[in-house]
């Protein structure tokens, strides 16, 4: 929420993060349609990136439901050795892709 003009707004009973116009930069998902995990999704650059990071490391990500064909890549929360600081960073670089240019320079507000 401390990115610039990032709202909360809940869709389908979980939180979606978005900035204004509606331009979704993330979302949470706890036991979505009951699969047991729990993941923060968050935009990629694209197909490549999302299968590297699939690829590098399957216990932490996976390519979600709906939204996985648009490059977007599932962050699990549910695990213990979860990287809350690398989720932050991931949550900001998915913020930039986006966020509409004249957004991109600002800093936390």
């Amino acid at each position: 929420m401390a990115l610039p003009r990032a709202a909360e707004k809940l869709s389908h009973g979980q939180p979606n993060f978005y900035i204004e116009k509606g331009k979704v930069f993330a979302q949470y998902w706890h036991d979505h349609h009951r699969d047991g995990r729990s993941a923060v999704m968050v935009k990629t650059s694209g197909p490549e990136e999302q299968a590297m990071l699939v690829e590098a490391d399957p216990d932490l990500y996976y390519r979600p439901a709906y939204i996985g064909h648009s490059g977007w890549i599932a962050i699990r929360t549910d695990r213990s050795h979860a990287d809350w600081d690398h989720i932050a960073d991931r949550v900001r670089m998915s913020w930039h892709l986006a966020a509409p240019a004249r957004l991109v320079g600002m800093g936390p507000e």
